[in-house]
């Protein structure tokens, strides 16, 4: 299964909000060995954490990102860590046009598919961070 079948059954079968979409599609893709609970604490970043802020699907891509580089801790390996995320967050950007709900919303969003399409995007996005560091 490619990660876009992976993200389109989580999000439409699992009914899961984007943020959780990405962590749980991801997990299952790149076998990230998350637990269900462990995935548990992205759930209130759906939506801009509700208020439009960062896309909950860019923070579930960052999750996923830093759940395959890190070691230890973030401030022990800024120095490669950093760059990674800014990856991250370029290629989300560059796919979206953006990195807040309130912005990417009104251009992917609608209301038979919802976020679907944004959630779809964020994983292409993902895919060539993960290929840029060489971790698929």
């Amino acid at each position: 299964m490619t990660l876009q079948e992976t993200i389109q059954k989580y999000y439409v079968q699992g009914n899961y909000n984007c943020s959780e979409t990405l962590i749980h599609a991801a997990n299952e893709y790149y076998d990230l060995k998350l637990d269900e609970g462990s995935m548990k604490v992205l759930s209130g970043f759906g939506g801009g954490m509700f208020i439009g802020s960062t896309c909950g699907a860019l923070i579930g891509s960052v999750a996923a990102v830093s759940k395959k580089v890190i070691q230890s801790k973030a401030h022990e390996e800024i120095d490669t860590f950093r760059p990674q995320i800014q990856k991250c967050v370029r290629n989300f950007k560059e796919k979206l046009g953006g990195m807040d709900c309130k912005d990417i919303k009104p251009i992917h969003h609608d209301k038979e598919s919802r976020c679907l399409k944004t959630c779809l995007l964020a994983g292409e996005a993902l895919e060539q961070t993960m290929k840029e560091l060489e971790l698929d």
